[in-house]
C-alpha cells in the first residue's frame, strides 16, 4: 500500500510540471547548460499550472538558478531564486 502512494505521489508531482515548454522558454531567452530540476511547489504564483525548476548558464555566462511558471491558457515567466 505505501508503495502505491508513494508512485501516486510521483505522478502527482510530475504532472505539475511542463519540461517542454520550460525548455523551450529558457532557450529562447539565451540560456545554455540547461539542467531542469523537477517540480517546484513554492516557485510560482497560485494561478500558475506549472513550476519548473532549473538550472542553466544566463545569456551574459552567469550560473542562475529558479523556476518557470506557466499556465494553461497563459505564457511563462522566468523566476530566480
Amino acid at each position: 500500500m505505501k508503495r502505491i502512494t508513494l508512485i501516486f505521489a510521483l505522478i502527482a508531482l510530475a504532472a505539475c510540471t511542463d519540461e517542454p515548454k520550460a525548455l523551450r522558454v529558457l532557450q529562447s531567452n539565451g540560456y545554455t547548460d540547461i539542467k531542469l530540476t523537477g517540480y517546484d511547489p513554492f516557485g510560482c504564483d497560485k494561478h500558475d499550472n506549472f513550476a519548473t525548476g532549473f538550472q542553466a548558464r544566463s545569456p551574459n555566462g552567469q550560473f542562475v538558478t529558479g523556476v518557470v511558471c506557466s499556465g494553461l491558457m497563459k505564457g511563462a515567466t522566468i523566476r530566480f531564486d
